[in-house]
């Protein structure tokens, strides 16, 4: 009987122990996606908040578009092209160290940008906020796979909202600061915000797990069609994603002018921004699970299309309804990249998913950054920001037929 009770108690013990882990594991993973959310915020702002600067910085500097275009292209060049370096650093340094440092770089950059004096010192104040930015992506991503395992998927997609409510923030506070405060005195604040931030990830993230790596040995998709035709599909994926990465930054890039030639205060382009934010929210949350229903094509064709069609009643419109239609315009212009995201996986060439992603992101993000200072930049100085601003509408309508050239090699959608 003793011997029978102790076996009982032994066979009892892990059940007992391993009961008080459950809870303390889901709060240590909310926490997680809590902090790199927070993070996520003020990157994505950081990022579009150069858009409410630019009217700022040509009446400062006498600059034009194509040098504008320059000047975000050397933080979102910093951004994509860092950010595979930036994870083999973190192999060596940790996951949360360089999160921390990146956020401190990146609010560093603005406290440059502040402190300049002249245009060269801006330029490498940006990059040097872009290089910090650049972390954060790859990093947070990997943080809440390894906080939530296989049940990662819609974590994922709640980090990447939190990017949107960033961007949604930001903008529109810099706008009206700016009307109280000097541009350099609001940068100072905007940098401090970006300390406060790197601090609380310091000491908010928890500390990764030693035992908590990659499972090597979980199955891979793998593309229909033989490795040809993935690698070809996914060339196609690519392709698109770069135009559609292009359309974005290129009409958003000119439309602080378009609404300041309507009559629109600074103000008013921070709150037009935070409108095109909301609905890109929108349009990440909807177009994922649309896309997953109606199929890629369909969807693709109906945001590309409607985006098209949006930037053009923008640039028609007077100041109100032009307002008006940003909301819609937001969902449409990232509904898209939400449906290309999730289509990564399944075209992903021999299975590896995590390479895929690095391409994709690495080949559009670095496009948007050669393509708007090379292209839609001097577009601008030639004819104006309503002409560059409708071949960026002809951008996105050039996507349509590269979907429907990849539809052959796509799984069917899922009606359920």
């Amino acid at each position: 009987m003793n011997t029978a009770s102790n076996t009982d108690s032994r066979s009892a013990r892990p059940p007992n122990l391993a009961a008080p882990s459950e809870p303390a594991q889901v709060a240590e993973a909310g926490r997680s996606l809590a902090v790199v959310g927070l993070n996520h915020a003020l990157h994505d702002g950081y990022t579009d908040l150069i858009y409410v600067l630019l009217p700022v910085w040509q009446a400062e500097f006498g600059l034009g578009y194509v040098a504008l275009a320059v000047l975000r292209s050397l933080y979102v060049g910093a951004l994509a092209g860092l950010q595979m370096p930036a994870t083999a650093v973190a192999r060596r340094l940790g996951l949360r160290t360089v999160l921390v440092l990146g956020t401190l770089l990146g609010a560093a950059g603005y406290a440059l940008a502040g402190a300049s004096g002249g245009l060269v010192t801006l330029c490498l104040a940006l990059a040097l906020s872009g290089a910090g930015s650049s972390t954060q992506h790859p990093l947070a991503s990997a943080v809440i796979a390894r906080a939530y395992g296989k049940a990662a998927r819609g974590p994922l997609g709640t980090y990447n909202f939190t990017g949107d409510l960033g961007k949604a923030a930001l903008p529109p506070l810099v706008g009206f600061l700016l009307l109280r405060a000097e541009w350099r005195a609001v940068l100072w604040i905007v940098a401090g915000l970006g300390a406060a931030v790197a601090i609380a990830v310091a000491v908010l993230l928890p500390r990764e797990p030693a035992s908590r790596e990659a499972e090597p040995g979980e199955p891979r998709a793998t593309p229909a069609g033989g490795a040809r035709e993935g690698r070809a599909g996914f060339g196609l994926l690519v392709a698109i994603g770069m135009l559609d990465n292009a359309a974005r930054p290129a009409f958003l890039i000119y439309l602080p002018f378009l609404l300041q030639a309507k009559g629109a205060a600074l103000a008013t382009v921070g709150i037009a921004f935070a409108l095109v934010a909301v609905g890109g929210a929108l349009g990440k949350a909807a177009f994922g699970r649309l896309g997953a229903r109606f199929g890629v094509t369909p969807s693709v064709i109906a945001t590309e299309a409607g985006t098209a069609a949006a930037i053009l009643a923008v640039v028609a419109l007077p100041l109100a309804p032009a307002i008006a239609v940003l909301p819609l315009l937001g969902l449409l212009l990232n509904g898209t990249s939400s449906v290309l995201y999730g289509t990564v996986p399944e075209l992903a060439p021999g299975g590896h998913v995590e390479r895929a992603f690095a391409v994709f992101y690495t080949c559009t993000l670095g496009f948007s950054a050669l393509a708007t200072p090379l292209l839609y930049g001097p577009l601008g100085d030639a004819v104006g920001p309503g002409w560059a601003a409708m071949a960026a509408a002809a951008t996105a309508f050039a996507v349509i037929p590269l979907v429907l050239a990849l539809s052959p090699r796509l799984a069917p959608a899922r009606r359920s």
